[in-house]
């Protein structure tokens, strides 16, 4: 009995599937024919492409010009700026270097300020090392001169290159940086 109702499912399924194959088929067809019909009136726009211009070669007239690259240009470049190096650097180049201009300003910090005989000076830590300084002294490793001690920072002048090449001035400052106490 069993057997029986296996193969009434079997056939009833099998005849569902030829109905829904035979279904699709009919719309398959109609899908052709519409693509037929849009084939036929739609006409592709394509505009032409422009004719190519005529190339005119020119000749290369630069050649007898100087070269950009000749170290002969170059040699006359570096004397010029031997012989009239900018005021702001000359000055800076005759003076003896002060022991704090070998290290870099990021790598100094100040640490606190102090007043020794009405003069302010501020306190630097550098290399953990203290170092004392005042108005008029040399700093970093840009010609820096401090401008100015105040309690919670140091205003200094530096001569640094621009993007031309020409040496300018411009102002930097060290903050106080406040440290914590250990624990």
């Amino acid at each position: 009995m069993r057997s029986a109702s296996i193969s009434v499912v079997r056939a009833v399924a099998g005849l569902t599937l030829t109905g829904l194959l035979a279904a699709c088929g009919a719309e398959l067809s109609e899908l052709d024919q519409w693509t037929a019909q849009q084939k036929k009136e739609v006409k592709p726009n394509v505009t032409p492409l422009s004719a190519p211009k005529k190339f005119t070669p020119q000749p290369y007239a630069t050649a007898e010009a100087v070269d950009p690259f000749s170290n002969q240009k170059l040699a006359v470049a570096l004397k010029r700026d031997e012989r009239a190096p900018s005021s702001l650097l000359a000055a800076e180049l005759k003076r003896r270097k002060e022991p704090l201009e070998a290290y870099p300003l990021d790598t100094m910090s100040m640490v606190g300020s102090i007043n020794k005989e009405t003069r302010p000076y501020a306190l630097l830590r550098v290399d953990n090392l203290l170092y004392q300084v005042k108005v008029g002294d040399y700093i970093g490793q840009n010609y820096g001169r401090i401008l100015r001690v105040g309690e919670t920072e140091l205003v200094l002048r530096e001569v640094v290159q621009d993007a031309a090449g020409e040496w300018i001035e411009r102002n930097s400052t060290l903050q106080l940086v406040e440290q914590r106490a250990a624990r």
